[in-house]
């Protein structure tokens, strides 16, 4: 029998979108090196709430398999059209998707289809070191340059759920010291609140608030748009099993929180917040030496901490990796 020759077809409205859901999971679950900042579950909901241009994402067939994936969107900015990736500036790693079966030829009818549609400017942004799209080809219709700029901490989690062999022993003593320090002030309990994502989400928002609050400014889960945009990704999330949430407790207080997801071999730290009230017993770091702990329990290699270089994530022993940007420019004849 012969292969059935791939096919590309542009979606641009949200209806089509939606029913494409199912087969993105599909395809998503197929691509060994995909984040869930790529999964239907982050970026729908993304699309729902910001909505800031047009859609035009291609989507590549084998029949009707999708086989090819690359979310993109359309905004013009003064005279020059920019074709964009959903997502940003709140995800970490994007990309587009291609089946593995099907990668070269796959990804040259993605770019080749990229290239029909209207733009003048096209910019992938936050890729990954094992990004697909670093493969997108060039050709005479556009130039291209390519940077590396946002450094993204891994940790690698060769050890035992004690952490020993990946996390530097300082580290490790000042987690037994927060430890004793939480007790001392009252009982100290870690719980997973995947199981009510909107209780969860009540205390993320406050206590991410409270923490940046102390320094003059307010953070980015302050906005209304953006905590929609939570509401509706995280139960998604959760009902695929991606979603990592722990709340801990000292003297029945929830004073911290942590948001991140597991997938395969990798762990991501997205996001939390604290209580400063109870800085002395860094809650914080609490939830971060338990959430190593459990994706070392469940299997995972890697954790990533995701954009930006603060000092804390390089005393867990986290190392630079580096998130990239490639920029296509049409050429003008």
């Amino acid at each position: 029998m012969r292969d059935v020759q791939l096919k590309a077809e542009i979606i641009d409205d949200d209806r089509a979108l939606q029913a494409l859901a199912r087969q993105w999971w599909d395809l998503w679950r197929r691509s060994p090196a995909a984040a869930p900042f790529l999964t239907p579950g982050w970026m729908l909901p993304w699309w729902r709430q910001f909505a800031p241009g047009r859609l035009q994402i291609v989507a590549v067939r084998r029949g009707a398999r999708l086989v090819g994936l690359a979310p993109l969107y359309v905004v013009q900015r003064g005279m020059e059209i920019r074709l964009l990736p959903l997502g940003t500036p709140i995800s970490d790693y994007l990309d587009v998707l291609v089946d593995p079966s099907c990668k070269c030829e796959g990804i040259a009818l993605l770019m080749e289809s990229v290239l029909a549609l209207r733009w003048d400017v096209l910019v992938l942004e936050e890729l990954s070191e094992e990004a697909t799209a670093w493969n997108l080809p060039c050709s005479s219709a556009a130039s291209f340059e390519s940077r590396q700029d946002i450094c993204c901490p891994v940790l690698y989690l060769d050890c035992a759920e004690d952490l020993d062999g990946a996390v530097p022993s300082r580290r490790r003593r000042q987690l037994r010291r927060a430890l004793r320090a939480a007790r001392r002030r009252g009982e100290t309990s870690i719980e997973a609140a995947e199981s009510s994502p909107g209780r969860f989400l009540d205390h993320l928002f406050r206590l991410h608030h409270a923490s940046w609050q102390r320094r003059g400014e307010s953070g980015v889960l302050w906005d209304p748009t953006v905590q929609a945009f939570h509401r509706n990704a995280l139960p998604c999330l959760v009902s695929a099993g991606l979603a990592r949430c722990y709340l801990i407790r000292i003297d029945a207080a929830v004073v911290g929180a942590y948001y991140g997801f597991l997938h395969g071999s990798k762990a991501y730290a997205y996001i939390g917040g604290f209580d400063p009230d109870f800085a002395d017993e860094s809650p914080g770091s609490i939830l971060m030496g338990h959430a190593l702990a459990a994706a070392v329990r469940e299997g995972a290699t890697e954790f990533h901490f995701l954009r930006g270089g603060e000092a804390y994530k390089y005393s867990w022993g986290a190392v630079d990796r580096w998130n990239g940007r490639r920029t296509f420019i049409r050429s003008r004849r």
